[in-house]
């Protein structure tokens, strides 16, 4: 009984001591959901990029559809007029039995016969030329839509799948908070809205001391600051959610500047400035790849709307933010 009563108290001692180990400290689990969080951040960047090249690719192809229907058209022209010669032709003596076999009601057909062409071509060379010049720029056109169309259906699944890994990243962040005593969890919650308000508070002031002039940077910066406050949502450009690069584009449209809703197509425009060279409205870039933009402030300081569970903040600027390094930046 005694032996029996002790082994139960060791298997209860050990569990307990299990269950110790593996439950999460509040502060690494606060580690955690930030990390993903950002991480969400990030796919949602580089999902911008892909809805960016998926709206050009649509363009281009339905200019290219436009093109290959007028083209079409003007095979079909070009094929009654063959056809019409052809069959006057025939009817005249021009062409024997081998010709109306070859013929039938398609010219391509006794095109293709190099005999017939030959003969043919003497006395049509320049109606034949057309029809076959025609003819090729309905092939490469249509080379050229099935080529786009590969690509669009590439960077469609290339969006889907950073949409599905940036929600994942979320999930696992709420887990990982719902895994925690609820304490804990009310503790991690109270201190994580401390810091934001602190952050808040501290924004609001930097917002309301910025005087700036009328460049275009500083028109931009102003703008931005005036959304101090407002949530991050992924995709989001206004008036009162956004995601970092739909911040900094509508800020510059206020600017008059326009700039698509990628970070990573933003870094293209403009002229590229140092690091220490950095003047109030220059646009800052972060990742490699880039995954984040933000707007200096002057005095060390940006404007940003970083990351799910976050809102539009001014923050030191660094060399690094988070684990992303500082990767140019650019005057527009």
């Amino acid at each position: 009984m005694k032996r029996a009563l002790s082994l139960l108290l060791v298997a209860t001692f050990m569990a307990q001591s299990v269950q110790a180990q593996a439950a999460p400290s509040v502060s690494s689990v606060q580690r955690d959901i930030n990390r993903l969080r950002t991480l969400a951040a990030e796919k949602y960047e580089a999902a911008n990029e892909a809805k960016i090249r998926i709206k050009s690719l649509r363009q281009e192809m339905g200019a290219l559809e436009k093109r290959e229907a007028v083209i079409q058209g003007d095979l079909e022209i070009a094929s009654k007029v063959l056809s019409k010669i052809a069959i006057s032709e025939y009817q005249g003596g021009g062409f024997g039995k081998t010709f109306e076999l070859l013929f039938s009601s398609d010219p391509t057909q006794y095109l293709s016969d190099a005999s017939v062409l030959e003969s043919f071509s003497k006395g049509y060379s320049k109606q034949v030329r057309e029809f076959a010049a025609t003819k090729q720029r309905v092939q490469a056109t249509q080379l050229v839509i099935s080529d786009r169309t590969s690509l669009l259906i590439a960077e469609e699944k290339r969006l889907n799948r950073q949409v599905a890994e940036a929600k994942t990243a979320l999930l696992k962040a709420e887990k990982l908070l719902k895994s925690l005593a609820k304490a804990d969890r009310d503790r991690l919650l109270r201190e994580e809205a401390a810091r934001e308000n602190k952050i808040q508070s501290d924004s609001k002031g930097y917002a309301a001391s910025y005087k700036g002039d009328n460049t275009r940077g500083s028109i931009a910066l102003k703008f931005a600051l005036q959304q101090i406050g407002d949530v991050y949502v992924w995709a989001a450009a206004g008036p009162t959610r956004w995601d970092c690069s739909g911040l900094t584009m509508r800020a510059f449209a206020k600017a008059g500047v326009s700039l698509p809703h990628s970070s990573r197509v933003q870094v293209k425009y403009g002229k590229s400035v140092s690091y220490s060279s950095v003047k109030p409205g220059d646009l800052l870039f972060f990742g490699k790849p880039i995954s984040h933009v933000s707007i200096y402030m002057g005095g060390g300081k940006m404007v940003q709307a970083p990351r799910p569970g976050k809102k539009v903040e001014v923050v030191p600027l660094t060399k690094m933010f988070g684990r992303k390094p500082f990767v140019g930046a650019r005057r527009l």
